[in-house]
């Protein structure tokens, strides 16, 4: 009796000692558990501080980036603009040069379809004549025109100084004066495209010289052969005073 009760105490004492021992390792795996949990989350929120301090850096080199390309743009853009003034600025002063040496040398112009060397200074006479004639002083406008005419008798502007220069005698009442002028501009340049204008001062000057039948005859060859044009309304008006 006495064994059996020794021996039920060891097989509890076993019994216990074993649930301790599970008790105590069970305790010891928890641990171990919630040890390696607080480390992962350790190491997650680490790599997330460090993966936020990269982005930001990212950025920061991406925003200097951006900051850096469009100053160099804004660069760029100034420096076409100076090119393009620079272009224009070469432009202008050859433009200059060009008439300034225009001034001192001859050159070759087609006025009106009449084409011829443009000697220095040639234009500025007869747009000097010309305003004059604009102004209303057709004595001075006159004595230009024929001072012209004798000193480029082979400019392109000659047929104009022979055409303005009819007209100013016209207004002048030098009628025969403006008949001889018209007249030879006429022969000389029968294409010209001042001449149905011309022809209507002709017959004007004809008609007030009292040379009705030679401004009749002037007034029809208008209407003949310019007939869709104002010279040739012009001289319809006009053929009536020859009757």
């Amino acid at each position: 009796m006495e064994t059996f009760f020794s021996n039920q105490k060891q097989t509890l004492s076993r019994a216990f000692c074993l649930s301790a021992a599970v008790i105590c390792l069970g305790a010891t795996n928890n641990a171990w558990a919630l040890f390696s949990d607080d480390e992962a989350r350790k190491a997650i929120l680490d790599l997330r501080k460090s993966l936020a301090t990269t982005q930001l850096e990212l950025q920061g080199e991406i925003d200097k980036l951006k900051a850096d390309n469009a100053e160099l743009r804004g660069k760029i853009e100034g420096l076409e603009k100076q090119g393009e003034d620079i272009s224009s600025s070469q432009k202008t002063y050859y433009q200059d040069l060009d008439t300034r040496l225009g001034n001192f040398e001859p050159r070759t112009a087609t006025i009106e379809g009449v084409s011829g060397t443009v000697q220095p200074n040639e234009k500025k006479a007869y747009d000097d004549a010309l305003k004059a004639f604009q102004a209303g002083n057709l004595k001075k406008a006159d004595e230009a025109f024929s001072a012209f005419a004798n000193k480029y008798p082979k400019s392109p502007y000659l047929p104009l100084a022979l055409y303005w220069g009819g007209n100013s005698k016209y207004a002048n009442k030098d009628y025969a004066g403006s008949i001889s002028q018209l007249q030879s501009l006429i022969k000389r340049y029968p294409n010209h495209p001042r001449i149905p204008a011309a022809m209507v001062t002709l017959g004007s000057s004809q008609l007030e010289s009292g040379n009705k039948i030679a401004a009749k005859k002037t007034f029809n060859e208008i209407i003949a052969k310019y007939p869709d044009t104002d010279a040739a309304k012009d001289a319809h008006q006009l053929i009536a005073a020859t009757k």
